[in-house]
């Protein structure tokens, strides 16, 4: 059997307008949002799952015949359950059944309540609770302004800074770009959870700027949530791009020609997770990094109660 998606002939092709399975219209958006997340652009996650790029996005339009094996390669490539791609992981035991019927349909604040409760419950009841004002993790896209707000928010609260991307090429042994390159993004995800885990155990008062990725482990981005303090530092698309140039890295836009278009696919993909966090903050809401300081210091004293 074929590797590539199955193609058509033009006699057998579907008009432009004609109406698309709804299971591959859902393939296709899960696809796309599960690449989005990850950052990665259709061309790198076509070389990955070794399918063409043409073929992808007709899997991502919903117009593509793929074989099983194809979805396979696909889910590989963008670090997934294939039961994840096609759409449903909670077939696998009558209890998974029982628990997405009772959480089927709820509410995004009620989904969250359900996983704080359940954290708890499989967790030392409140113990992360007690740490967690005074373990602070700061989130979002590189050009937010996390490293340079951080380490000024360290320093005023008296507390630790930690930059989670140099302690895992630490751990490593090498840099961010080599970990990918060399041993793949499972090795750099077990890498980011040794680094993170480390941070939590070592520092009772730290503020963490974390990769913006992260978000995009579950398990990594809860054991985050649980400990830390989390808050969300966002910016405009061109505030993010301007400051990302300005350090002389287009890292995650380097591979593309259309960069502006990139980064706002990524943040789109990654936004409902970074809105998991405590605390928002737009730093493109002031002129200057001082007063953006100014402003965030108190809105995390006042959301902590950590006194000046």
């Amino acid at each position: 059997m074929s590797t590539e998606l199955q193609e058509r002939s033009p006699t057998d092709a579907t008009p432009p307008d004609a109406p698309r399975h709804p299971f591959l219209v859902a393939l296709g958006e899960r696809v796309r949002n599960l690449r989005s997340r990850r950052g990665m652009t259709r061309k790198a996650v076509a070389q990955a799952a070794d399918v063409s790029e043409r073929h992808l996005a007709n899997l991502e339009y919903g117009t593509g015949n793929a074989s099983i094996l194809v979805l396979l390669q696909v889910a590989q490539a963008l670090h997934c359950d294939l039961s994840e791609l096609l759409g449903d992981v909670t077939t696998s035991s009558p209890e998974w059944l029982m628990i997405r019927e009772l959480l089927e349909h709820r509410s995004e604040p009620d989904l969250r309540r359900a996983r704080q409760q359940l954290s708890e419950l499989f967790h030392a009841p409140g113990a992360a609770d007690r740490a967690r004002t005074t373990r602070i993790a700061v989130i979002g896209l590189r050009g937010a302004g996390k490293s340079a707000l951080g380490q000024r928010l360290a320093q005023d609260l008296g507390y630790a800074f930690i930059e989670l991307s140099r302690e895992i090429e630490q751990f490593a042994g090498c840099s961010i770009n080599e970990i990918h390159n060399l041993y793949g993004t499972n090795a750099y995800r077990r890498y980011e959870r040794r680094a993170l885990e480390e941070a939590i155990q070592i520092y009772p008062e730290v503020v963490i700027a974390t990769p913006g990725g992260l978000v995009a482990d579950a398990a990594n981005f809860n054991l985050l949530l649980q400990h830390c303090y989390t808050i969300w530092l966002q910016a405009d698309p061109g505030d993010h791009m301007g400051r990302v140039a300005a350090q002389g890295d287009m890292r995650p836009m380097a591979a593309s020609a259309e960069a502006m278009e990139d980064l706002k696919r990524i943040l789109a993909g990654r936004s409902a997770f970074y809105a998991k966090a405590d605390l928002r903050f737009n730093t493109s809401d002031y002129d200057s990094e001082e007063a953006a300081f100014r402003a965030l210091r108190q809105s995390v004293r006042e959301a902590t109660g950590i006194k000046a």
